[in-house]
């Protein structure tokens, strides 16, 4: 798999976000906006960092009635990101109705992706705090399986998933998987975790990693350990 490295931009402030964004002078990243910079700057911090060339991943995860969430993909859909989301948790009503409203009358959307469980929540927490009896690989499966007969394109998981839900769910189907550290790296608040290059072998399209590549003394030189690690192309890329 490994077709590209997303790096999570979660700054507090647009001054934050571009000083960081500055150091990539050659290789321009994808990006994640999530809720921290979405809520801090608003629509004008994606249409800036579109404008300097990035691909953006825009996290909201979004959540509530099918109506909703059909206007508010509606509202997305103008912002001109590669990639957005939604919890898998709000049924297939929902997802078909995001599916609407962020497709555009020329029939053109980006990418819809459906959270499955976060990779901060582990198995106990899964049954004693939500109250699901199941394993956690085989609700993240259904919750992927529902994503798929709703029309999306793929669903964030955890790495340790990603082969299971393409046997289910189709090699086309995207994994977009959180939970990276590098080996020798922090796990800080995540539970389910891998390393860029087990995330490959396990089947990952994409991968997230935020903090391994943002707090690094040198975060171009981390974003492109990371690359080397994951992208099938990138070595070739570097020859040509």
């Amino acid at each position: 798999m490994g077709k590209d490295v997303i790096i999570a931009c979660d700054f507090p402030s647009k001054e934050a976000t571009l000083n960081f964004l500055d150091r990539f002078t050659g290789r321009k990243p994808y990006v994640k906006i999530g809720m921290e910079l979405f809520y801090s700057e608003g629509p004008a911090i994606v249409r800036e960092i579109k404008e300097r060339g990035h691909r953006i991943f825009l996290d909201l995860k979004l959540h509530d009635i099918p109506n909703t969430v059909e206007k508010a993909m509606a509202a997305l859909s103008r912002l001109d990101v590669d990639m957005c989301n939604l919890h898998a948790a709000g049924t297939k009503d929902m997802m078909e109705a995001a599916l609407r409203g962020l497709t555009r009358e020329d029939g053109s959307r980006p990418l819809l992706i459906a959270v499955t469980q976060l990779t901060s929540t582990s198995q106990e927490r899964m049954q004693k705090e939500l109250l699901i009896p199941e394993e956690l690989d085989q609700v993240v499966i259904k919750y992927a399986q529902n994503a798929k007969e709703a029309g999306l394109d793929g669903v964030v998981c955890s790495p340790l998933e990603s082969g299971k839900i393409h046997q289910s769910c189709g090699s086309g189907f995207l994994t977009v998987t959180p939970g990276v550290r590098f080996a020798d790296g922090d796990k800080g608040d995540q539970v389910r975790v891998t390393t860029p290059a087990q995330a490959k072998e396990l089947g990952s399209d994409y991968i997230v990693v935020g903090r391994p590549i943002t707090k690094a003394d040198d975060p171009v030189a981390a974003y492109e350990r990371v690359c080397k690690e994951f992208i099938d192309s990138y070595r070739l890329e570097e020859l040509l």
